[in-house]
């Protein structure tokens, strides 16, 4: 399968594909310097294979946390690429989840002001969602995400064998980003969660939520607008991601945890049955005053109101201008 991403400055292929892992180099240029940027959870052999190819290449290993998208790594690889020589001509291939993806493209937009990046995503979540659509970045402290940049790949590359390699609670971890398109764009998608089973239509949940992202992102790119509707569940999402250190919860859980508040009881009582289906938290207990302080540093915050994403229809969502004492309201009531 394939799919071609069509921008108004940029254009490039998503393949989807069994063992093109093994096939990289039959679509793009890998007979220049190469930095592959992986972490601790992925196996070194996945590395290997696509080195295996390459004329002259690096492997970066970062640690498999959230906590590896900083300022020091940052930099890090930074002094790596300028150690080998790399140049404006050189690539940066990202192999791994969406804190590789996210950080191998901030130093790929940052680096001589830019240069080529691929994904290769191995994990559900950044086969979903993070590797296309061109937002990368690194978190400051524990804000997340608050450094970045809009910056496309040349190409991406989904093998669906290297699933197999993930955790179930990872595996289902970044299904929450499929379920979350469905919601708020596919009823279709979303009634593949409800009525059936995860693991025998997932080349098709992965598609489907693909498509979904594909053509919101072409219809706005820099997140002037509709774009915006991809960040159901975020706001408060990532104000619990906060507050936990970027750790205890992922990311996916604390959005499906964040989705909770925005729709209506309806979709609710059918969202709960598919949270426990994905093995997912729904009654997380934390601090709201201390989440409410996160979600005001927010990048989406614009004075004293938040644009927040609403569900009141599966396959439809809004955005809802929200003054943070109303959300403060919300954050403070019972999500269940």
């Amino acid at each position: 399968m394939k799919l071609n991403i069509n921008l108004k400055n940029a254009e490039y292929p998503v393949y989807l594909e069994k063992d093109i892992l093994s096939n990289i180099f039959q679509y793009v240029n890998l007979q220049r310097k190469v930095m592959i940027i992986s972490d601790t959870n992925v196996p070194k052999d996945y590395a290997k294979t696509i080195q295996s190819q390459c004329e002259e290449s690096y492997i970066y290993r970062i640690l498999a946390t959230e906590h590896s998208k900083c300022l020091n790594v940052f930099e890090d690889i930074c002094k790596t690429l300028l150690k080998y020589h790399f140049s404006r001509n050189d690539c940066i291939i990202a192999l791994g989840g969406g804190v590789v993806g996210d950080l191998s493209g901030f130093v790929a937009a940052s680096y001589m002001r830019g240069i080529d990046f691929i994904q290769v995503p191995t994990t559900t979540l950044s086969q979903i969602d993070s590797s296309i659509g061109g937002k990368v970045a690194i978190n400051l402290n524990d804000t997340k995400n608050i450094l970045g940049a809009f910056y496309q790949p040349k190409a991406v590359f989904i093998d669906f064998n290297t699933l197999k390699s993930l955790p179930k609670r990872h595996y289902y971890n970044g299904l929450v980003e499929a379920l979350k398109a469905g919601l708020i764009y596919d009823q279709e998608l979303f009634n593949i969660f409800e009525n059936k089973n995860i693991d025998d239509h997932l080349e098709e949940i992965i598609y489907r939520a693909l498509c979904v992202k594909k053509d919101i992102v072409e219809k706005d790119e820099k997140e002037m607008g509709l774009r915006k509707i991809l960040n159901f569940g975020h706001t408060i999402g990532h104000g619990i991601e906060s507050y936990f250190k970027l750790s205890t919860y992922y990311h996916g859980e604390c959005v499906a945890f964040g989705m909770l508040y925005f729709v209506n009881e309806d979709i609710k009582e059918r969202l709960l049955p598919i949270y426990k289906k994905m093995n997912l938290p729904y009654d997380i207990s934390y601090n709201r005053d201390e989440v409410f302080n996160y979600i005001k540093n927010d990048k989406k915050a614009i004075g004293n109101s938040i644009i927040v994403v609403q569900v009141n229809h599966i396959g439809s969502a809004e955005l809802v201008p929200m003054d943070l004492d109303t959300i403060y309201k919300i954050l403070k009531g019972s999500v269940l």
